[in-house]
């Protein structure tokens, strides 16, 4: 009597996959290269996911001694602080604060400066990491290579779009 489809399907597949069965140690390889992969992957890519694609913002984890500079650059402030770069992308009112961390890659620095220049106030503080601003004059600087920070104060900010802006465009 011949056997059905099913039994002739069954008893193949069994015979391609016996070699691989009792191979635990394939089995554990396996599991642990797609868990780094998927690690890996929650690491550096998922954050950035929730970022809309238009901003072009990386996940770049700040160095100790970067986070060290930047703490020089408010010692002895007042006032709230704002961490720009450290969420998911979305920005609200930064009227309310007075120190603003920012921290994101050189394609969103000119549209920061515009938002920051409308929002913050004359006597608030911003101290950005690796990537300055383009058209803003800092106040002082201070780190090299990876770990420089520049901070700008506000004021001076504004004075110089105000001047610019009375000059004749040639």
């Amino acid at each position: 009597m011949e056997d059905s489809i099913d039994v002739i399907i069954q008893d193949r597949n069994s015979k391609l996959l016996h070699p691989y069965q009792d191979n635990q140690i394939l089995t554990l390889v396996t599991g642990a290269v797609f868990s780094g992969v998927y690690g890996l992957w929650a690491i550096f890519c998922m954050p950035g996911l929730k970022v809309p694609l238009r901003l072009k913002v990386p996940f770049l984890p700040s160095t100790n001694v970067q986070t060290k500079n930047v703490m020089k650059m408010l010692d002895g402030r007042q006032g709230q602080l704002a961490d720009l770069g450290s969420g998911d992308g979305r920005l609200t009112d930064l009227s309310k604060y007075t120190n603003v961390i920012a921290f994101l890659a050189p394609a969103v620095m000119q549209d920061l400066e515009e938002k920051l220049l409308k929002e913050l106030p004359g006597d608030a503080r911003v101290v950005v990491c690796r990537f300055p601003f383009p058209h803003w004059p800092h106040s002082c600087t201070t780190g090299a290579g990876m770990d420089q920070v520049w901070a700008y104060d506000v004021y001076t900010a504004q004075h110089r779009a105000n001047t610019s802006s009375l000059k004749p465009q040639g």
